[in-house]
């Protein structure tokens, strides 16, 4: 595959990843409505752990982590599925679908602050502005929802979910240094993430109060069934294979689609609406966003032995 049609086929993974991604605010926010938050995300992890067994099986010669590479993947793991489904469901329970899925835009930002710090990507003072910028449009945000049946309380509920993007920034590093700088596929990374999942909620579903006897409906197959294979498998694959492709901090600004999409699903299939002070302050993240992503190409001379080969901050390699 060229250079070219690597960088297209990267794109468009990332895309349909956040696509895919922004359909399970909704049917997470549905499902949790009817049934236990536990029993939905174990259901989700026990699909997606199914549909891997045979294709673990069928690659377990190739397949093989290697020892000074566990520790990494296993935190990898508890960051994202364990400790982040356990934020988002409790946030899906406080705030509304489409408030949640616009505090999801600050994680291309945190992103990006990771890979400065854990694996010297750069960073620059319009992504630092639009950091802050976005961190002020989702406390405004916040303010401005009021409680209401789908969102009792918008302002703990969108904190959680913040805390849940936290949770998915270490899961982006530590995916981008899997599959990029160690060789891993993307594809093996997704069918870990869902095992560790599934062994971590397997246990939470003998706390009191979750009765699982009445829980096989068609409404709570059909939940599962899509947000195991469409979203574990189908958004985690896309988005493990884009981020392998190019820096952990490009592939973050796709997510910016996210809060877009959640919002138009949001609303077609859950009847939710913004208030005006709600409108302005999404405007106001998805501004921090933009002016995050500005960039001044500058050429910067590489020597080697036969020619110079100019980079441009964007990455593009001129040869003279």
């Amino acid at each position: 595959m060229s250079a070219s049609d690597s960088k297209w086929s990267s794109m468009a993974a990332l895309i349909l990843g956040a696509m895919l991604w922004a359909t399970s605010f909704v049917v997470l926010k549905a499902a949790i409505g009817k049934y236990h938050p536990y029993m939905v995300i174990f259901g989700r992890m026990m699909v997606a752990t199914v549909i891997f067994l045979p294709v673990f099986y069928r690659y377990r010669h190739t397949w093989k982590i290697r020892s000074g590479s566990w520790s990494l993947i296993l935190f990898m793991g508890f960051c994202e599925p364990c400790l982040y489904f356990l934020m988002e469901v409790a946030a899906l329970e406080r705030t509304t679908a489409s408030q949640a899925g616009m505090i999801t835009a600050m994680l291309p930002l945190m992103v990006a602050l990771g890979s400065y710090i854990f694996l010297k990507e750069r960073i620059s003072t319009p992504m630092v502005i639009g950091f802050f910028m976005a961190v002020a449009g989702a406390i405004w945000l916040s303010l401005a929802g009021k409680p209401e049946p789908a969102a009792p309380n918008p302002i703990l509920g969108n904190f959680l979910e913040f805390l849940a993007m936290v949770c998915a920034t270490g899961y982006i590093i530590c995916a981008k240094r899997l599959t990029g700088n160690l060789g891993y596929p993307p594809f093996m990374i997704t069918a870990v993430q869902a095992m560790i999942g599934f062994v971590f909620y397997l246990p939470l579903l003998c706390l009191p109060g979750i009765d699982i006897s009445f829980h096989f409906k068609f409404e709570f197959l059909w939940a599962i069934l899509y947000l195991g294979a469409f979203i574990t498998i189908g958004a985690y694959g896309f988005y493990n294979y884009g981020v392998s492709k190019v820096p952990a901090s490009h592939a973050a600004v796709f997510i910016n689609l996210i809060p877009v999409f959640s919002v138009i699903f949001a609303r077609i299939f859950l009847g939710e609406k913004f208030n005006i002070h709600q409108y302005s302050a999404a405007a106001i993240i998805l501004l921090g966003i933009f002016i995050s992503q500005h960039r001044k190409k500058q050429k910067t001379a590489v020597k080697s032995s036969k020619h110079s080969i100019y980079i441009t901050s964007a990455g593009q390699k001129i040869d003279p």
